[in-house]
C-alpha cells in the first residue's frame, strides 16, 4: 500500500455524516442532541407513570385507564412471544422497550424540534441515530443471553450444536445478525421517514406533508411494536431452546 492510499484512508476515516452537538464527559464524546431528546422522553414517561398510578381506583378512569391499557398491551406481547409460564418477569423489560422507542419515534414525528436551535446539529428522534438503535439492540441481546443462561446454565450453549455440530458457525452467526437487524431496521425506517418529511416540507411547505406526517406517526408505532415483539420472541426462544 503506497502513501497516497494511506492518506486516502485517513481522510475517509474522518468523514462524518451530518453535524452533532457533542458533549465531553470523562474523556468520552456523546451526541448531546440525542441525550436531550431521550431525557425528555424518559421524563414524560415518568410523569405519565406517576400521575397514572398516584390515585388508583377500583374503576379506572383517565390516565389510570390509559396506564392499565398499556400494561395489558405490553403484557400481551410478552405472553404471546415468551409463553404463559415464563412471561411475567419480562413484562417490565418488553414494556419499557416499547414505550421508550414509541416515545422517541413520536417525539421526532410530532414535536417541531427544528424551532429549537443548538450550537451544532439539530434535535430529532433519538432513534434516527444509529448509536441509539445499536444500544437498544445490544441490551436486547444481553437480555436473551441472560434469560437462557439463567434458566439452563452453561447448557444453554448446547443450542449452537443443534441439530448438528456442522451448523455451529451458522448458529453463532445468527446471534450476531439479530442485533444488527434490530438496530438497522429501526434506524433506517425512522431516518427515512424524517428525511421524507423534511424534503416535502422544503418543496411544498403547507398541506402536502401532513398526510406523510400522519403516516409517519403510524409507521413509528409499528416500528416500536416490531422491535419489542422481536425482543420478546428472542427471549422466548432462549428460554425454550428452539
Amino acid at each position: 500500500m503506497n502513501l497516497n492510499s494511506v492518506n486516502s484512508l485517513l481522510l475517509l476515516s474522518g468523514v462524518e455524516v451530518g453535524k452533532h452537538y457533542y458533549w465531553e464527559l470523562a474523556g468520552i464524546t456523546f451526541h448531546g442532541q440525542v441525550f436531550i431528546v431521550s431525557l425528555f422522553v424518559v421524563f414524560l414517561l415518568l410523569i405519565f407513570s406517576i400521575l397514572g398510578t398516584s390515585n388508583v381506583k377500583t374503576v379506572p378512569e383517565g390516565l389510570q385507564n390509559l396506564m392499565e391499557f398499556v400494561t395489558e398491551f405490553t403484557g400481551t406481547i410478552a405472553k404471546d412471544q415468551i409463553g404463559e409460564s415464563a412471561y411475567k418477569p419480562w413484562i417490565p423489560f418488553v414494556g419499557t422497550l416499547f414505550l421508550f422507542i414509541l416515545g422517541c419515534n413520536w417525539a421526532g414525528a410530532l414535536i417541531p424540534w427544528k424551532l429549537i436551535e443548538i450550537p451544532e446539529g439539530e434535535l430529532a428522534a433519538p432513534t434516527n441515530d444509529i448509536n441509539t438503535t445499536v444500544a437498544l439492540a445490544l441490551i436486547t441481546s444481553f437480555a436473551y443471553f441472560y434469560a437462557g443462561i439463567n434458566k439452563k446454565g452453561l447448557g444453554y450453549f448446547k443450542r449452537y450444536l443443534e441439530p448438528t455440530p456442522v451448523l455451529l458457525p451458522i448458529n453463532i452467526l445468527e446471534d450476531f445478525t439479530k442485533p444488527l437487524s434490530l438496530s438497522f431496521r429501526l434506524f433506517g425506517n425512522i431516518l427515512a421517514d424524517e428525511l421524507t418529511v423534511s424534503v416535502l416540507v422544503m418543496l411544498v411547505p403547507l398541506f402536502i406533508p401532513l398526510p406523510i406526517m400522519v403516516l409517519g406517526v403510524f409507521a413509528s408505532s409499528i416500528q416500536a411494536l416490531i422491535f419489542s415483539t422481536l425482543a420478546a420472541a428472542y427471549i422466548g426462544e432462549a428460554l425454550e431452546g428452539h
